[in-house]
């Protein structure tokens, strides 16, 4: 049985810790004393790489706050640039300067876990603001200022800085070599968890971004879907409200929203209105040649574009033509008025020309038992 009582060696070996001091302490001694004109050389270089870094991060700081020519992408590269910190400036400098002078060992191994952990944790920054600086660009230059999902950007800035650095945590344990087969398990398993627990207010979270960047609609549009349309007049963080055309506001969320197919009336060039159109049989048969000519001019004469007009079908009572045309826009204040006159301008050319417009008839013929007409009577059998 083991001696239970026997002395336990520290958790922290402080005389390994003065030794692997030391050593670097006199390795950078003898470096210094080796190689200091390399040494004055890079220093130089290195005071260049971290002035102009500086510089290129003012520069970016102008652009976000006083370059208002550049409000666009300029401003979200600027915001990213400005946001270079000065630890990963000085461990740039300090990688290229032991790189070129020839550090010892020691002194190497230091200076590239310093830069791994500058660069990774860089990057996410980076990373962070451009995706953040996309989301908030597209909100306000697509007519979403002031909408209830620009109050979510804190929850999600909140989402993609955990997500990133995560990331970035596991990148530099990896790095510095620390198993994290473990630690990636139980992130995953955490996420998916979270995911399932929460997995309808990110998908209506998601549904929303992606009403962002591939703008279906924007606020102020019109929009028909499933059996319903209205106005949009707001996009939240998990739904959109409709002004439907009867006056009552409609919610619907962004995820059931984008699963239907959405008929976007705003951005159509124009108004597609038909009308059928019946004539009487008794009409000449050079009057019915006449007829698709005469409705082309007079939709052309209104400012519309006709896309067919000619003859349809036969009809129960009447030779049916078909007329469609387009209304440049998409106001219906124009549409509508232009439908009238166009409607009117057609009774009054018909009647001039003296073509009937049918309505629905009916013939009736009386036979007597030996199956002779009655009534119309045929000719000279009137008594």
């Amino acid at each position: 049985m083991a001696n239970s009582s026997a002395p336990k060696g520290p958790l922290i070996d402080t005389e390994s810790i003065q030794q692997q001091t030391g050593n670097l302490v006199r390795e950078s001694q003898w470096w210094l004393q080796q190689h200091w004109l390399q040494i004055l050389i890079a220093f130089a270089a290195g005071t260049v790489i971290v002035l102009a870094l500086h510089g290129l991060r003012r520069l970016g700081d102008r652009l976000c706050q006083h370059d208002q020519r550049l409000r666009g992408w300029g401003h979200v590269l600027g915001r990213t640039i400005a946001r270079t910190n000065n630890f990963f400036i000085v461990m740039l400098a300090a990688k290229l300067v032991a790189g070129y002078a020839g550090a010892p060992e020691g002194v190497a191994t230091t200076i590239n876990f310093l830069w791994t952990v500058a660069s990774v944790f860089q990057a996410a920054i980076w990373a962070r603001e451009l995706i953040l600086g996309a989301i908030e660009h597209r909100t306000s230059a697509e007519n979403y200022s002031g909408e209830a999902l620009l109050s979510a950007l804190g929850l999600i800035r909140l989402l993609i800085t955990v997500a990133l650095f995560a990331v970035a945590l596991v990148v530099v344990l990896d790095n510095l070599g620390v198993n994290v087969t473990g630690l990636v398990a139980g992130l995953g398993v955490g996420g998916i968890a979270i995911g399932l627990a929460a997995q309808g207010i990110f998908a209506d979270l998601f549904a929303a971004l992606a009403i962002i960047f591939d703008r279906p609609f924007r606020r102020g549009d019109t929009i028909s879907y499933g059996s319903s349309s209205g106005t949009i007049e707001s996009i939240g963080l998990k739904s959109t409200r409709i002004r439907a055309f009867t006056g009552e506001l409609r919610i619907i969320s962004n995820r059931q929203l984008l699963d239907k197919e959405i008929l976007n009336t705003a951005v159509r060039d124009h108004i597609r209105l038909s009308f059928t159109i019946g004539v009487t049989y008794e009409t000449a048969p050079e009057k019915l040649e006449q007829v698709p000519a005469i409705l082309r001019e007079i939709v052309e004469g209104e400012g519309g574009k006709v896309a067919r007009s000619g003859f349809e079908t036969f009809g129960a009572s009447s030779l049916d033509y078909a007329l469609q045309f387009d209304i440049p826009g998409n106001d219906w204040a124009t549409a509508h008025p232009m439908r009238d006159r166009i409607m009117v301008a057609i009774i009054r050319r018909f009647a001039a020309e003296g073509i009937g417009i049918a309505y629905p008839t009916q013939t009736t013929y009386t036979a007597a038992p030996d199956g002779k007409l009655v009534m119309p009577y045929a000719d000279g059998q009137r008594s």
